[in-house]
């Protein structure tokens, strides 16, 4: 029987996945042990050279999630290290086991920060190391891609940010400082935000394993609408039932705060949810347009809104 190989799925959208695929249908390669389904886990670090001997031969397709995707990783060569030289790695194996067949998760942060809700056609312009490094491992696919273009498939998925319960990602550390009540505006609170929920986003990595075909897809996916910053503190307020502080801090002295805390975090060489980075990237407007996702015929499992309250409510809802 032909199987899935999904690289990196230890994580909280491959355990979605795997959930939608069923463990017998697929097997999982990762760095890190699998919580849910480690039954099916070999333990690799892609960064390791020969990865055939986990590769089964029977595989059709590679779905590869591995990344390294934190904010605050050091040092910043891992990025590159895993996202750029780990996926060459991947590409040398399906190579050597026969396999034509990938789909690559990749990020809507190739496009960069403060670009108008760009689509799949506009130029890349990562602001970002993990941006820098997607956008890398993008052409090296392509290229392993186009060098037998009618018989090899490649599909790569620009998600937004994604979120959804057991993440401890960007979008948990906001929305838990939001319902901490802790939490102080920076700016106005006009910024939109592109978002994906995980059971949407793991529901249209399935569509596209189910609809590939030899080529080359591009695809942004993101649930609708786009949240502006006050919107979302609007349902994080509703789901949890409580009315949180108003208090806002202008752009500039959030900025000042955040360098203050890159500052203490490189003297004491500590990780603090603070820095200037993710206040730069809290205030920008982070868009994109996943208008080709939204006529592919993918219906997503789940509004955003109901995304939102299952999350809030997983994750926040029994604590006052």
């Amino acid at each position: 029987m032909r199987q899935i190989a999904l690289v990196g799925a230890s994580g909280f959208i491959g355990t979605r996945l795997i959930d939608l695929l069923g463990k017998e249908n697929c097997y999982n390669v990762d760095k890190n042990p699998s919580e849910k389904y480690n039954d099916i886990t070999t333990i690799q670090d892609i960064r390791g050279k020969n990865l055939e001997h986990v590769l089964s031969i029977s595989t059709e397709t590679v779905i590869l999630l591995a990344a390294e995707h934190r904010d605050d990783v050091s040092p910043i060569s891992l990025y590159y290290d895993v996202n750029v030289i780990g996926t060459q790695h991947v590409l040398d194996a399906m190579d050597k086991q026969g396999i034509s067949n990938i789909i690559f998760i990749s990020s809507a942060s190739v496009y960069g920060l403060k670009k108008k809700n760009p689509d799949e056609q506009f130029t890349p312009d990562p602001f970002s190391h993990y941006g820098k490094s997607k956008w890398q491992a993008e052409k090296l696919i392509r290229e392993w891609q186009q060098k037998d273009s009618k018989n090899k498939s490649l599909t790569i998925i620009r998600p937004s940010v994604a979120f959804g319960e057991k993440n401890q990602g960007n979008v948990h550390n906001l929305l838990c400082q939001i319902a901490s009540g802790k939490f102080l505006m920076v700016g106005r609170g006009e910024n939109r935000k592109s978002m994906a929920y995980v059971g949407n986003v793991a529901a249209f990595i399935k569509f596209c394993l189910e609809t590939k075909k030899p080529g080359l897809r591009v695809l942004n996916y993101t649930d609708q609408p786009d949240l502006t910053m006050n919107e979302l503190v609007l349902q994080v307020e509703a789901s949890l039932n409580r009315k949180l502080p108003s208090l806002r801090l202008p752009y500039w002295l959030g900025m000042l705060g955040g360098l203050v805390f890159d500052l203490f975090s490189r003297i004491t060489d500590r990780k603090l949810p603070i820095s200037s980075v993710r206040i730069k990237k809290f205030c920008a407007n982070t868009q994109i347009n996943a208008r080709l996702a939204n006529s592919s015929g993918f219906k997503a499992p789940f509004t955003l809104a109901e995304g939102l309250d299952r999350t809030l409510k997983s994750e926040f809802g029994e604590k006052r």
